[in-house]
């Protein structure tokens, strides 16, 4: 159970920096390789805005994990992910459940 606790640690931290190298290219444009991962974002690291419309800015996710929010990652990283989804699922967003 710790491995496995550790290994989403881990994956987060690498989703994050993704992130961050991600969000100095324009808005809306991804780079060759990278892919919209809805999901799996930390507070506040998100890339972007947000699919819901609540937002139009990188960084300004709430919660953990809410289903609008995406991050770049690499072709092939997200549905590894635990949460990780291609596509945004308005029925999904447990983070505006939260609240």
């Amino acid at each position: 159970m710790t491995t496995k606790k550790t290994l989403n640690t881990l994956l987060a931290g690498a989703v994050a920096v993704t992130a961050l190298g991600g969000m100095v290219t324009s808005a809306h444009a991804m780079k060759d390789g990278q892919e919209k991962c809805y999901g799996v974002v930390k507070a506040g690291m998100n890339g972007c805005g947000a699919a819901d419309k609540s937002h139009s800015c990188a960084g300004m996710a709430k919660a953990d994990g809410g289903a609008a929010e995406w991050v770049s990652v690499p072709t092939g990283t997200c549905e590894k992910l635990v949460g990780g989804s291609l596509e945004f699922h308005a029925a999904d967003d447990h983070a505006e459940k939260a609240h």
